[in-house]
């Protein structure tokens, strides 16, 4: 039969009662272990926390010195978080860190920070090629060029590395508004992004658009792939204008066609995932169309040289059409190359860039914008 205990054993034996009520005071201070603790004592060297009632810690030698500012600003009896880095030492005392303490602390609030998909605002501290450098909740961060908003993206051409740092540089010590994207506290790595919090303001103003409208643009930035525009009616929204996208006829680079700042009007072909893609030869009339009003096959015509490249020539006819003469062809002028000259050269000696030639229409394909020819023997 359980017996209830009296008042007067309860007075009698008041530790037993403690404890049964608190048992985390039997539970010795581990590694790691972080938890507020009250200041006891401190002194130009060290300084002294009760710990829960389970034993005092002390801070000193160089985590005093990290923690000096902190310590500093503490009063006797005011608690502040800890972390216990050597639950016994040699001493036989308990060493702990307040700069430890604080530096989770930082990574759950980076933590807490993510899992909210809150914005934070953080000032750039410095640059390099490949992003900017800042600092979340006193942990340093890194914001890559590829999570840069549309506005702040540097667009240079060529991908000159110093043009783009120099680009970059001229956002140090100025605020900046970005998402936590990835953290790592082990690897100590905080991945900052400002794309990814512009990026929900675009498709909320992709929303106004669909596929197949024409919008007028304002060239960002020109690279050998495309080129970057931006709304002229909202410079949040960037887009791309693919080089294949530029013109019906083949072109070496964008820059022969466009340059930073033109104004121009181009036609959406695709808006996925708050990307849009664009084109400019949509709104411009196919020649490839009336390709058969004016050639036919075996059909002898004037055309330009305009380049060379490793598969022939290029021939501009008129019209806006272009066909191609293939190199092949050039190692049948006069029989096979001797004495090691390729058939690029043998081409290069026989027609020039610039100079107007009599060809013959070889092969005639509309569908794959395709015009072939020889040229007249």
């Amino acid at each position: 039969m359980k017996i209830k205990p009296s008042e007067d054993s309860k007075k009698s034996n008041p530790l037993f009662y403690l404890l049964k009520n608190n048992p985390n005071l039997l539970t010795p201070p581990k590694e790691g272990d972080t938890f507020d603790a009250e200041l006891l004592y401190k002194d130009e060297r060290r300084a002294y926390f009760d710990l829960e009632g389970k034993s005092t810690g002390i801070v000193f030698g160089l985590e005093f010195i990290n923690a000096k500012d902190i310590i500093k600003g503490l009063e006797i009896g005011q608690k502040t978080t800890i972390t216990i880095t050597n639950p016994e030492n040699n001493d036989g005392e308990t060493e702990i860190s307040l700069v430890k303490a604080l530096w989770q602390q930082n990574w759950q609030e980076i933590k807490r920070s993510k899992d909210a998909s809150e914005p934070v605002v953080v000032k750039i501290l410095g640059a390099n090629s490949g992003g900017l450098m800042a600092e979340l909740y006193g942990i340093k961060a890194f914001v890559p060029v590829s999570q840069l908003s549309a506005q702040n993206y540097p667009h240079v051409e060529d991908g000159d590395k110093n043009k783009i740092l120099d680009e970059l540089k001229k956002f140090i010590g100025k605020d900046m508004e970005v998402k936590v994207l990835d953290f790592n506290p082990k690897a100590d790595k905080l991945i900052l992004s400002e794309k990814e919090l512009t990026g929900e303001g675009v498709k909320k103003s992709l929303e106004n658009y669909k596929i197949g409208d024409t919008v007028d643009i304002i060239v960002s930035g020109v690279a050998d792939f495309g080129v970057f525009v931006k709304f002229a009616d909202d410079l949040n929204i960037e887009g791309l204008v693919h080089i294949s996208e530029i013109d019906h006829k083949l072109i070496d680079s964008p820059k022969e066609i466009v340059k930073v700042n033109d104004l121009l009007k181009a036609k959406i072909i695709e808006i996925k995932d708050g990307k849009v893609s664009l084109s400019f030869k949509a709104l411009k009339p196919n020649p490839w169309d009336k390709a058969l009003e004016f050639f036919k096959e075996e059909q002898e015509v004037k055309g330009t040289v305009t380049k060379f490249n490793p598969f022939g020539a290029l021939i501009f006819l008129g019209n806006d059409l272009q066909g191609l003469i293939h190199i092949s062809e050039f190692s049948a002028q006069g029989g096979s190359a001797s004495g090691g000259e390729s058939n690029m050269e043998k081409m290069k000696e026989t027609i020039e860039v610039g100079k107007e030639y009599t060809f013959v229409v070889s092969q005639l394909k509309p569908d794959e914008k395709r015009i072939i020819l020889k040229l007249k023997k």
